[in-house]
């Protein structure tokens, strides 16, 4: 299949590569728009290890075409202390559940895995990669983009997909002004490991790390994806050997986190990231330019939602300017307001939810850190406080895209 048509009224011009984008573009071609994607890499590629993909984000890639069977299983979801202790079990909604046809609520994936079956539905000639964007101009009826390699292009509207660090977003809304959050991810997978029971995933805690696992899919074997957040600033050191160095905080850690180290290819199965947000914007478009997932809300991994947010993002976008003519630039930005309605709120409350976690669990002191490890496994707080925080404004969303529903 081929999408070489640029027809002025049905013109999307996306710049970055990533989950978000290709979202966007399947669906805004799913709707009969043209699409051109502008990736300054040679190829669209997903760096990272595995993600956590909630059960709308399933349900929207079931949508564009996605088979089940690379969703693998469920998982069900405990909250732990590091000696094994249950605090919280996520429960499922039934409702959700029912509708939605998908059985749980948290998915286990690859990322590479996963993005590589989603760009399979992308049609030929909508991506064109070697392209990195500089800036662009916007005019009454279009908008002109610019790149490195001295290609224009004009077009009707503007998705800035580009990352944390996007130059779409800076040059609409102006200095990001990221902020490190005081953690530091190890994001790790290694493969299937027996014994472990199915569907069984939990996040732990002592007073200053988490680590956590789910099962996960890769290429359509079972395997597992694990991490552990610590405390961290800008500029701290990065460990001279990751392996002895998450084995020390891991020594004394519940079964069966300690097995996946020796499981783990510390070479090309580990990756490290340190964790920056930005303030919340409350507006993410500006004229015929819009931005979606980490240009305009980068997320913590407390929200085990970023890729899954931005796939989201890319879906709403594209639903909300479904039968308008892109020329006008009323009715574009009519279109942009019902996705800021639906999204930003929703998803500022997700991201600062995750950063109030992180700070909770790795930057309160340690007497007060007692405190809250009492108060967490001997009360109720810690459950109320995930599923009044967490899980009640996704399922609300999720129970909304009755289009997405199969019964």
């Amino acid at each position: 299949m081929s999408a070489s048509q640029w027809r002025p009224g049905k013109r999307v011009a996306i710049v970055g590569g990533g989950p978000g984008s290709i979202s966007a573009a399947l669906a805004f071609i799913q709707r009969g728009f043209d699409v051109r994607i502008f990736e300054r890499q040679p190829e669209c590629t997903a760096i990272g290890g595995a993600v956590l993909l909630a059960t709308p984000v399933l349900a929207i890639l079931r949508s564009y075409g996605l088979d089940e069977k690379n969703f693998g299983s469920y998982t069900v979801t405990y909250f732990k202390n590091n000696s094994g202790k249950e605090r919280v079990k996520l429960p499922f909604n039934p409702e959700c559940e029912r509708k939605m046809g998908i059985k749980g609520w948290h998915y286990g994936v690859l990322r590479s895995s996963i993005f590589k079956k989603m760009l399979e539905l992308v049609p030929e000639n909508v991506i064109h990669a070697g392209h990195e964007s500089t800036s662009y101009t916007e005019h009454e009826e279009a908008v002109e983009l610019f790149f490195k390699n001295g290609h224009r292009e004009m077009a009707d509207i503007l998705i800035g997909a580009d990352g944390i660090r996007s130059n779409v977003s800076r040059q609409a809304f102006g200095d990001p002004r990221l902020f490190h959050t005081g953690i530091r991810l190890w994001l790790a997978w290694c493969d299937h490991i027996p014994d472990i029971p199915p569907n069984y995933g939990f996040i732990s805690h002592s007073w200053q790390y988490q680590a956590s696992f789910f099962p996960m899919l890769h290429e359509g074997k079972p395997g597992f994806e694990w991490w552990v957040v610590e405390p961290s600033w800008e500029g701290k050191p990065v460990p001279e050997d990751p392996k002895a160095h998450l084995t020390e905080i891991l020594k004394d850690w519940a079964q069966p986190l300690p097995r996946f180290l020796d499981a783990t290819d510390f070479k090309s199965q580990v990756y490290r990231w340190e964790i920056y947000n930005r303030p919340s914007l409350k507006k993410w478009s500006s004229g015929r330019v819009v931005c979606l997932g980490d240009a305009v809300h980068p997320v913590s991994p407390y929200a085990a939602y970023g890729m899954g947010m931005a796939i989201e993002d890319g879906y709403f976008l594209a639903r909300a300017l479904d039968g308008v003519d892109l020329r006008d630039k009323r009715a574009v930005n009519a279109g942009f307001e019902i996705y800021e309605k639906e999204r930003v709120d929703f998803v500022n409350h997700n991201v600062e939810f995750a950063r109030r976690l992180g700070w909770m669990f790795h930057s309160v002191p340690r007497p007060l850190a007692w405190i809250r490890d009492a108060i967490f496994d001997y009360t109720p707080l810690l459950s109320n406080f995930l599923k009044t925080g967490y899980l009640k404004k996704s399922e609300e969303e999720t129970l909304d895209l009755a289009e997405l529903h199969v019964a």
